[in-house]
């Protein structure tokens, strides 16, 4: 009998205390702004982080208090950046979409190696051991890092071992940027159409010695074709994607390392 009581007393306190908390809840309930609400269902859901923020709800709650930009959400896009003004009242400039690009052509038949990498097939753990086995210390590790990271399954990796990028699929949340330890992908525009793809800042002699299509900085891109939006800094040339693209073509037409490709 004594157990009984027990059950019915706990049980009733049980029902005391829910019922109170669903008062308390229902009474202390903070009403969302219609506006929060709208930029809330406006997201798409990819929680990426590449707005800089958790995920898309807490990029949402910043703009609605002020302390974000909208139109900061690649996923998105442009179409996001619209409805964002459109919900804000304000004008928005939609902002091109940007996309993950591997600055690196080198493979095991263009890039010599300095040793035979048998540990695990992670680039930040094989850069630990002098740079990596590649002779080039600036260039893509070929062990797939990024593509286990990418939330979408854009990067891949070609017959050839090089680690390519699908722009179509490519989100542009950045998680392989930061994953890459020699910073061999970055972030390009969506309509980038000519590209330098190298990454190896090293003179010419020294890149010749490490890979058979890096960059040599010798300038042709840029001295010989007029109009050209190539620039070579630091022995590496540099497309800028804010210039005219007319004479691209014919500046990757010049290049002998053929290292200026045309991204499809």
């Amino acid at each position: 009998m004594a157990i009984l009581i027990a059950f019915l007393i706990v049980g009733i306190l049980g029902l005391v205390l829910g019922i109170g908390l669903a008062i308390a809840d229902k009474k202390f309930q903070v009403e969302k702004d219609e506006k929060l609400i709208a930029l809330e269902e406006a997201m798409p859901g990819a929680n990426c982080g590449g707005c800089g923020y958790a995920g898309c709800q807490a990029y949402a709650e910043a703009v609605y208090k002020g302390e974000a930009a909208p139109g900061l959400c690649s996923p998105g896009g442009e179409a996001l950046a619209k409805r964002m003004g459109e919900i804000l009242g304000v004008e928005v400039e939609a902002k091109e979409r940007m996309v993950a690009f591997v600055f690196c052509r080198g493979n095991l038949n263009t890039t010599k190696s300095d040793y035979v990498y048998s540990g695990i097939q992670d680039c930040n753990a094989a850069s630990l051991l002098q740079g990596g086995p590649s002779a080039c210390k600036e260039g893509c590790l070929h062990m797939g890092s990024c593509i286990s990271v990418c939330p979408v399954g854009a990067i891949s990796k070609t017959e050839e071992g090089n680690i390519v990028v699908d722009k179509e699929k490519c989100i542009g949340c950045g998680k392989c940027t930061q994953v890459c330890p020699n910073g061999v992908i970055r972030m390009v525009p969506y309509s980038a159409e000519y590209i330098v793809a190298c990454n190896n800042h090293q003179n010419g002699a020294q890149v010749r010695k490490a890979c058979q299509v890096g960059c040599i900085g010798c300038k042709i891109c840029q001295v010989k074709v007029e109009g050209s939006p190539f620039k070579v800094e630091d022995f590496l040339s540099v497309n800028d994607y804010h210039a005219p693209q007319d004479a691209a073509a014919k500046a990757a037409e010049l290049c002998p390392q053929k290292c200026i490709i045309k991204r499809s």
